[in-house]
C-alpha cells in the first residue's frame, strides 16, 4: 500500500497544481463578462476545474474503494462518496462547503458539455463562477486534511 499511497499523493499534488493554474486563468477574467468569447472561455475553465477535482476523486476511489457501480449517476455518486467517512478505510475528502461548490460545478459541467445545443446564460455562468470562487477559499483545507491522512498511512507501515 505504501507505493500506492505515494503515487496517490503525487497524483493529487499534480491535480492540485492544475487546479491552481485553472483558478489563475479563471480569475484573470473580469467580473462582468462583456463578450461571447469571454463567456465561452470562463465556461471552459469552470468545466476544466470540475474535471480536475473529479480526477482526484477517481484516483482515491481506485486506491481505497474500487469502482463506483451506479453508472447512470456515476459523477454525482463519485462526488457524494467523497463526503463519506468510511470506517477502517479512509476519512471524507469533501466537507459540506466544498461539496456545495463542487456540486454546482458538476452540474454546470454537464450543461456545458451539451452547450452546442443552447446558448450559455451569462447570469447562470455568474452564479457558477461565484460558487467556484467560494470553493477556492475552502477546498484546500479539505485536501490538506486528506493528505495528512495519507501521510499517517505511510508512517503506520
Amino acid at each position: 500500500m505504501n507505493a500506492q499511497v505515494r503515487t496517490l499523493k503525487a497524483d493529487i499534488a499534480a491535480d492540485l497544481q492544475a487546479i491552481a493554474e485553472i483558478y489563475a486563468a479563471l480569475n484573470s477574467y473580469p467580473d462582468k463578462l462583456t463578450d461571447r468569447d469571454q463567456i465561452i472561455a470562463v465556461a471552459y475553465y469552470l468545466h476544466n476545474l470540475y474535471s480536475a477535482f473529479e480526477s482526484i476523486f477517481q484516483r482515491i476511489v481506485v486506491v481505497f474503494e474500487n469502482q463506483v457501480s451506479d453508472r447512470a449517476a456515476w459523477h454525482a455518486e463519485l462526488l457524494r462518496r467523497m463526503t463519506l467517512d468510511i470506517e477502517g478505510i479512509r476519512p471524507h475528502l469533501v466537507g459540506p462547503a466544498t461539496f456545495d461548490g463542487l456540486d454546482e460545478l458538476r452540474r454546470f459541467r454537464h450543461l456545458f458539455r451539451g452547450a452546442y445545443r443552447l446558448r450559455l446564460d451569462p447570469a447562470r455562468l455568474a452564479l457558477v463562477r461565484s460558487k467556484a470562487r467560494a470553493l477556492e477559499s475552502v477546498y484546500q483545507a479539505d485536501m490538506e486534511c486528506f493528505l495528512d491522512f495519507l501521510d499517517s498511512l505511510q508512517v503506520a507501515e
